[in-house]
């Protein structure tokens, strides 16, 4: 019951995310910490699971890639601090939630087909997205300067 309020409730910190699906190719932006530096490392690759938790802070998907002949899979929390940005590249057309069966394969047998949409929604929210993400990095730069002239 307990955990039923604590859904409804408004967690401040919740990143807004693409409805991220399997089957989807992302791009996923994540920051590496070595040493004293901090940079971003793109790891791109289909999502081949996609697991909601009990809370909207739970929520982890499974990205695959293939390099250099060996399959590399990686799993992102979404809404971690580490996770800068999300970004879809393809929708593929899948009929399963887990693709795990695409391990087994190679080559053609692994390829999925993709699926086209006419409104093309998932390039719209991402540019919306990026948008809104340049706008609260001016407002922060604005009120830096705000704080420094005072």
């Amino acid at each position: 019951m307990a955990s039923v309020l604590l859904q409804k409730q408004a967690v401040p910190f919740v990143k807004q995310r693409p409805d991220i699906r399997p089957g989807f190719t992302v791009r996923v932006h994540e920051r590496i910490q070595e040493g004293g530096k901090e940079r971003i490392q793109v790891f791109e690759g289909l999502v081949i699971n996609v697991h909601k938790g009990a809370f909207p802070t739970d929520c982890t998907i499974t990205v695959r890639r293939i390099v250099s002949g060996v399959g590399v899979e990686k799993i992102f929390s979404l809404h971690s601090p580490q996770v800068e940005k999300i970004m879809v590249k393809k929708v593929a057309k899948v009929r399963r939630a887990k693709l795990f069966f695409l391990r087994g394969r190679r080559g053609k047998s692994a390829r999925l087909s993709e699926r086209f949409t006419t409104a093309d929604e998932f390039s719209i929210a991402a540019a919306q997205s990026e948008k809104n993400e340049v706008e609260e990095v001016q407002e922060e730069k604005e009120t830096k300067a705000d704080d420094k002239k005072e």
